[in-house]
């Protein structure tokens, strides 16, 4: 499979050169995403508010490379300040309480002082379905096996 450009028409994108997503095989890399809400490109003031609506543009994004959010098996959350991180508990847990991802989660400057989360995840597209494929495989070897061995008999 060609190796895929996510966009979500934000203008940062082709002024700094990077995709929203890069879809390579069944992976899904989502670049960092902040709370901008990009049909306006504004941003609200609460940390609360940005981290709902970068989970927002990160679903579109997954969307977009025909994969959801259950998908995700690495989150990292970038915040400006150490104090904002678990008020955002339950929008993050609302969002992967399920999926449970592999996390970090650190402080760091980011590059618009409107900032104070970005979020970014990479997920592997249709991970459950292979798993049971694989295990659908499997039984049938199984299966399989346990025939052969009646006809030895």
């Amino acid at each position: 499979m060609a190796r895929r450009l996510i966009s979500s028409g934000s203008s940062f994108e082709k002024s700094i050169g990077y995709s929203r997503a890069v879809v390579d095989g069944d992976w899904v890399f989502v670049s960092g995403t902040t709370g901008f809400d990009y049909s306006t490109m504004t941003i609200q003031d609460g940390v609360v508010a940005q981290c709902e609506q970068a989970f927002r543009n990160i679903e579109a994004a997954l969307k977009q490379a025909d994969t959801s959010l259950k998908d995700v098996v690495r989150v990292t959350y970038l915040l400006t300040n150490a104090a904002d991180f678990e008020p955002c508990w339950p929008a993050m847990g609302q969002v992967f309480g399920d999926v449970r991802p592999a996390c970090t989660a650190m402080v760091v400057g980011l590059v618009d002082p409107r900032m104070k989360i970005e979020i970014e995840v990479t997920a592997l597209r249709q991970a459950r379905g292979a798993a049971k494929t694989r295990g659908k495989a499997k039984a049938k070897n199984r299966k399989n096996a346990s025939v052969k061995v009646r006809r030895k008999k």
